[in-house]
């Protein structure tokens, strides 16, 4: 199967997933890493759901995908596809490995099967990534991955009283 794998499993979003994505979402140790300035309720996160259901990623430029262990019947992360541009072909991509599941490679699985979706099903040329400068986990990660930094972004995202740079990672299909 093209998102599966022997340990995970990459699907989509179900209406009982709603739970798990309600605590995720509204972990604020995790705001840092993305643009949440708010927390979701459940009805936002349900229409969510809903809307992930009925339109394509074409019509939503988004795709949420959650990672599975089937194994152990355990959802263990998210995965999102965003500002998917299917005229230039690109992505951007963000990662969320619940952190009892961390440290034990399924992010680096995760980033293998999502890229081989994406440029072997979807036709994508490019998939990039911004990363705080202080995210050094998900920066070696994805150098693991085989991304490359081919930028910064200086004091692009505030912390409290200082700002701090964001790097731009790129993962090009040399297909």
């Amino acid at each position: 199967m093209l998102l599966k794998n022997t340990q995970i499993e990459l699907r989509a979003v179900e209406p009982e997933d709603l739970d798990i994505l309600y605590r995720w979402e509204n972990e604020t140790s995790l705001w840092i890493h993305g643009n949440t300035l708010a927390p979701y309720s459940k009805l936002v996160l349900r229409q969510y759901i809903n809307d992930a259901l009925e339109m394509d990623i074409y019509q939503s430029k988004q795709l949420r995908l959650m990672v599975d262990l089937p194994e152990e019947k355990a959802t263990i992360g998210t995965l999102d596809l965003y500002e998917i541009d299917a005229h230039n072909r690109r992505a951007g991509l963000g990662i969320l490995i619940d952190e009892k599941y961390r440290q034990r490679g399924f992010a680096q699985q995760t980033l293998e099967l999502m890229s081989d979706y994406a440029f072997n099903f979807l036709y994508l040329h490019q998939i990039y990534a911004y990363i705080s400068e202080s995210n050094t986990k998900s920066i070696s990660l994805f150098e693991k991955a085989g991304y490359q930094q081919v930028g910064q972004l200086k004091d692009w995202v505030q912390r409290g009283e200082v700002f701090e740079n964001v790097c731009l990672f790129q993962l090009v299909n040399s297909k």
